[in-house]
C-alpha cells in the first residue's frame, strides 16, 4: 500500500468508528509535501505550510498530552531531518507523536490514545 492508500483506509476506519469514539471526528490530515505546481507551492509556503509537519493530528488531550500527531510512512520509508525536528519539537511541547508504518498501526495508536477497547 502507498502512504496515501494507508491514510484513506485509516480515515475510512475512523469514520466507521466515530460512533464508538466520537473524538475521531477531529482527526485530520495536514497536506504537506507531494507534487504541486510551483506557483501553488510558493503560495502555500507564504501561507505558512512547513516541511516536516506530521501527516495527521488528533486535537484531543489525553494521558497528560495536548494531542496526538501521527507521521505515516510506507514500509522502508525514512524520517527526514525536517520530520525528526518536528517530532522532537512537538514532543517537547507536550504532544504525543508516533510514526506508523501502516494504517492498522495508526488505528491501534488512536484506540490506545483514546483508551478504547477493541
Amino acid at each position: 500500500m502507498s502512504e496515501s492508500s494507508d491514510q484513506i483506509a485509516l480515515f475510512e476506519w475512523a469514520a466507521y468508528n466515530e460512533q464508538r469514539l466520537p473524538e475521531l471526528a477531529l482527526l485530520h490530515h495536514t497536506p504537506n509535501g507531494g507534487w504541486r505546481h510551483i506557483a501553488t507551492a510558493v503560495r502555500l509556503k507564504a501561507e505558512g505550510e512547513k516541511s516536516g509537519v506530521p501527516d495527521l493530528f488528533l486535537p484531543c488531550a489525553r494521558h497528560g498530552y495536548h494531542g496526538l500527531f501521527i507521521e505515516m510512512k510506507t514500509r522502508g520509508g525514512r524520517i527526514s531531518p525536517a520530520q525528526q525536528w518536528w517530532i522532537d519539537a512537538l514532543r517537547m511541547q507536550g504532544y504525543r507523536v508516533v510514526v506508523c508504518w501502516q494504517w492498522l498501526d495508526a488505528a491501534h495508536e488512536l484506540e490506545t490514545y483514546l483508551d478504547a477497547k477493541s
